[in-house]
């Protein structure tokens, strides 16, 4: 064989070619019209012997900037954060990493429990009744709340804070106009959800409102206010929140939050170029049939034994679209996983001490940088990002950073036009002191 990495012989080739009565691989497309058939060739490299090719491929790879030898600042929804060793250590065993949809509990035990003990970690930490077994990421989760709400209430328009992620809001818009669901924005105002203008929005046509807390801007939403506005109409409020955060934060269940979802990257996963991660859908009881993706519950078997099932839903929702509540078709069960494992290994004061360190590191680097005279624009609480307003546009400010080994904040105004020279900035509990220290340093020399 030229190509060791391909598994197929001719003899391969030609059994199967017999097998299916034809005589070579053209005769496969036989139905597709020459004048459509594409006959140039494609502009792509000239194969390479595998010596050659993993040697560039190699100089490409070692371009990238890594968390090895930078320092990074950069957030916006993926976090540099802490992961135990044991966590790679339990997702690399076969078992796990090649498991896919448990239908059948008599060998899938292990896997059943894995998730459901993340659905179990989930409600502690949301202060909801029931958790799903992971969805794709945080921004399709909260797609899918937007689309229960308006189901469940039959009304087909809902709000979203402008303080939510600007990706999150796109993929939102993407879920509802498919289901005809209209989606109106809410303004912020200093950093947080303008609460006169909800009010001034809200009326009986409201399916849901959502809101980010932490926010996108790292900013504390009050949670209380805004869900006597929401409920008083008879709406679903529904939260989109870091989890991590919530080990110090009171739960959004706590505030009659109706769904509660997140991405549980801060737990076990790294960045990895922005993905892949893994979100979660929490509920209050009465919504647990209409919840999206899968559910495992706890019972016994024949011998009184204890066992773990996919329950509450029937196979259809996964098979047959019309009879589906979601047509989310899989989940992230590895990324659960891992979240499960790091959630485990740290343990509740493990959790709350990682969050501690985020508030107290966000806020020495946020007062730091007002003692240097930059410009805080949002004031209050906050949990692990602020934001800072620069005097040079952000993306000459970070290839500056990248140059001195500091992957900086994101550039708002990507997405804010009225925040153009507005970094937000990333402050987790792996970022020393001096990281810090290094980091205000830099930036003062373009303030």
């Amino acid at each position: 064989m030229k190509h060791r990495y391909l598994p197929m012989t001719e003899a391969d080739r030609k059994e199967m070619l017999e097998a299916i009565g034809i005589q070579s691989v053209d005769e496969l497309f036989a139905d597709i019209p020459e004048r459509v058939r594409f006959k140039g060739e494609y502009n792509i490299k000239k194969a390479k012997p595998e010596t050659a090719l993993f040697r560039e491929l190699s100089i490409l790879a070692g371009k990238n900037k890594d968390l090895k030898t930078n320092v990074s600042f950069l957030g916006a929804g993926v976090y540099d954060h802490y992961i135990p060793a044991i966590v790679d250590h339990v997702i690399s065993r076969s078992e796990f990493y090649t498991a896919y949809t448990p239908y059948q509990p008599e060998i899938s035990q292990g896997e059943l429990q894995a998730i459901f003990e993340f659905q179990t970690m989930i409600c502690e930490l949301t202060g909801m009744d029931v958790a799903n077994s992971s969805m794709y990421d945080g921004g399709t989760a909260l797609a899918e709340a937007a689309l229960l709400a308006a189901n469940q209430t039959k009304k087909k328009k809902v709000l979203v804070s402008q303080t939510v992620h600007p990706e999150t809001r796109e993929v939102l818009k993407t879920y509802a106009k498919g289901q005809n669901i209209e989606v109106e924005e809410i303004p912020h105002h200093q950093g947080i959800t303008n609460i006169d203008a909800l009010k001034n929005m809200m009326s009986g046509e409201i399916g849901g409102v959502m809101i980010q807390y932490p926010n996108f801007f790292g900013q504390i939403e009050p949670l209380s206010s805004i869900e006597e506005i929401v409920h008083q109409e008879k709406a679903m409020l529904i939260v989109s929140s870091n989890p991590l955060a919530l080990g110090v934060l009171a739960p959004p269940g706590k505030f009659g939050a109706d769904i509660v979802t997140g991405d549980v990257q801060p737990f076990g996963i790294p960045l990895s170029f922005g993905g892949p991660t893994c979100g979660y859908f929490a509920v209050k009881k009465q919504l647990m049939r209409k919840i999206p993706g899968r559910l495992v519950g706890q019972t016994v078997d024949e011998e009184g034994k204890r066992g773990f099932v996919l329950t509450l839903q029937a196979r259809e929702q996964h098979i047959r679209r019309d009879k589906a509540t979601s047509n989310i078709c899989s989940n992230q069960a590895l990324n659960a996983l891992a979240a499960s494992v790091a959630m485990a290994a740290l343990g509740k004061k493990g959790v709350k001490e990682m969050a501690y360190q985020n508030i107290q590191k966000a806020n020495y680097a946020k007062n730091f940088l007002l003692g240097k005279g930059f410009e805080i624009p949002f004031q209050g609480p906050i949990f692990n990002e602020f934001v800072v307003k620069l005097k040079q546009p952000v993306s000459f400010v970070n290839k500056r950073l990248m140059e001195k080994g500091i992957i900086g904040g994101y550039d708002l105004g990507r997405d804010y036009p009225e925040l153009e020279n507005h970094m937000l900035v990333a402050v987790t509990e792996l970022r020393t002191k001096e990281e810090i220290d290094f980091f205000v340093k830099e930036l003062e020399e373009w303030q």
